[in-house]
């Protein structure tokens, strides 16, 4: 008589989730199976995407996928030719055993996740079109039809300056897009860059803090809720007064104030504070969030679906973070093919949180590089496309033109 093991219980815990998900997909795929075959895999970078690059796969059956991958042009493309031999000639529709072969690469480099994230979002997307319904679908049905996001401090000029703030409090509530909940950076406010290490903060940097986001509080009113937005920059000590700085004035949470790995300092936050904690966006697969989700360490996990793991891998994160009741925001400072792909993800997990937004930029990039239709917020929340796969329609003279510099299209 064989027994189960607590092991075998948290194994089971995390992959059955994953299983029942891609059994969904094997019903519907069934009568498409072994019809379409992978020809080809390209990666290209567009300015102002963060780092990112689009994926393209193309199918000897006319139908492409778009994702997009946590890694610039050149990265993604010399990651993609080492799975090539992978990918080309194979069926788009197994996508688990594509992604197993992908993430467990050893030689000649360990596998690059941002890479494979591109891939697997654009796996998901050809499956979408070959079966001829949502990528939500595919991936279990929506929650909802639409997701809630949040945005940036947009045209607040100094945080520091009370009338400032007041003219950015009215200029946010007479936007269109009606968001209600808006992260500011640190960054100027101690006086530091963005994303470097700083120096432990004295206690005039942190009496900047607290008086900055005060004033931001005081200008928005309670129905705007105002998150505090960190690069990973600071040490222990500064996390703390941090959080202690802006406790006063409720935060919607504190992102990334430690550096990215999973370390008792976050611990050390966590017992000195009670503002919620958010963190992950530069995290890959379960094995790098299973701490902060086993201790606790913070309130919301903050994975990037083109960096952590696309679809595959950042469902796996959901699901084992729902075995703890944490909910799962998504980081997004993407093209239009990661905002869509955070539409058909937030609609299609219970734990789902809310969405960072990167729309409505001064240059609208991600706007226009739709070819029709372009994605609109309202009332703080995106609709989730209802068109075969990811739904996007990309311009492709708005990519050609925006190109980064020495950038091939498509190659």
């Amino acid at each position: 008589m064989s027994t189960i093991t607590r092991r075998d219980l948290l194994r089971y815990s995390i992959t059955a989730p994953a299983s029942l998900l891609l059994t969904n997909l094997r019903v519907l795929a069934e009568p498409h199976l072994k019809k379409v075959k992978i020809t080809d895999v390209t990666a290209m970078q567009i300015k102002s995407i963060a780092g990112n690059s689009l994926v393209r796969i193309k199918t000897d059956s006319g139908l492409t996928g778009y994702g997009e991958a946590g890694a610039n042009g050149p990265i993604a493309r010399a990651r993609i030719d080492t799975m090539k031999p992978l990918l080309i000639g194979q069926d788009p529709l197994d996508i688990d055993v594509h992604f197993e072969n992908m993430s467990t690469l050893m030689h000649p480099y360990v596998a690059h996740i941002p890479t494979i994230s591109g891939i697997d979002i654009a796996l998901w997307d050809l499956a979408g079109k070959i079966l001829g319904v949502p990528v939500s679908t595919l991936l279990g049905g929506r929650f909802r039809d639409s997701i809630l996001m949040y945005a940036h401090e947009g045209p607040l000029k100094d945080a520091l300056d009370p009338a400032s703030c007041r003219d950015w409090a009215r200029a946010i509530r007479q936007s269109p897009q009606g968001f209600n909940a808006f992260k500011i950076g640190i960054h100027p406010i101690i006086g530091v860059p963005a994303a470097r290490f700083a120096d432990t903060l004295d206690s005039a940097q942190l009496r900047n803090v607290h008086r900055a986001f005060n004033n931001l509080r005081e200008a928005a009113g309670d129905d705007i809720d105002i998150a505090v937005h960190c690069h990973n920059e600071l040490d222990t000590p500064s996390a703390i007064g941090v959080a202690k700085a802006v406790e006063s004035m409720n935060p919607l949470f504190i992102e990334d104030i430690l550096n990215p790995p999973f370390s008792e300092a976050w611990m050390a936050v966590r017992r000195a504070t009670r503002v919620p904690l958010l963190t992950g966006e530069k995290l890959e697969l379960v094995r790098q969030f299973k701490p902060f989700l086993d201790n606790q360490a913070v309130d919301y996990v903050h994975p990037d679906l083109a960096f952590a793991g696309g679809f595959t891998g950042t469902r796996r994160i959901a699901d084992y973070a729902a075995l703890t009741r944490t909910p799962v925001a998504l980081h997004n400072v993407g093209s239009l093919v990661l905002t869509y792909a955070n539409a058909h993800f937030g609609a299609s997990i219970k734990n789902f949180y809310r969405s960072e937004s990167a729309l409505d930029r001064p240059d609208r990039y991600v706007e226009l590089m739709a070819a029709s239709d372009p994605p609109l917020v309202r009332n703080s929340r995106l609709a989730v496309p209802t068109g075969p796969g990811l739904g996007v329609s990309l311009n492709e003279e708005f990519l050609r033109a925006n190109l980064m510099e020495n950038e091939p299209y498509w190659n």
